[in-house]
């Protein structure tokens, strides 16, 4: 059993009020994850990736996800967040918050009781009652994942 009760959340920063267009292409066809499917050439529309992530640029960072307590929702060490600290929190969005003054990412259930949810075997989900410390710092809005970097 895993006694990593502290995991690590790496900060990135904010976004810039003005940030870059990035415009790539969308292809009108989806990929199949099971059978191949003879793929077409047929750009359906070109999506600029800060306005299909980023909803309020001023209000969102990104944080780096260090630990596995997460993974049984698809949220692995090594992937990027992106977090809106403009959107309140409800019930079953996934958030980054600080408990006891440590940063942790868990999903907020609130009925029948409050619970910062881990999603994994191996980590304890944290019981939310009027004596915890606990602060939202913001909701996950995204999950980046990157496969293979650099060149």
């Amino acid at each position: 059993m895993s006694t990593d009760t502290k995991p690590q959340i790496e900060f990135l920063g904010l976004f810039s009020a003005s940030p870059s267009k990035v415009s790539l292409p969308l292809f009108s066809d989806q990929v199949p994850a099971g059978f191949p499917s003879p793929a077409q050439d047929y750009v359906e529309q070109h999506i600029d990736l800060n306005t299909l992530l980023i909803q309020r640029p001023s209000a969102t960072y990104l944080v780096r996800v260090s630990g596995e307590s997460m993974t049984g929702c698809g949220i692995y060490s090594g992937d990027l967040l992106v977090v809106d600290r403009s959107l309140s929190a409800r019930d079953q969005d996934i958030v980054i918050a600080a408990v006891g003054g440590e940063f942790t990412c868990k999903q907020l259930l609130l009925s029948p009781v409050g619970v910062l949810k881990a999603h994994h075997p191996d980590h304890k989900d944290i019981y939310l009652d009027e004596t915890s410390e606990v602060e939202i710092f913001g909701v996950v809005t995204s999950c980046i994942k990157q496969f293979r970097g650099g060149n």
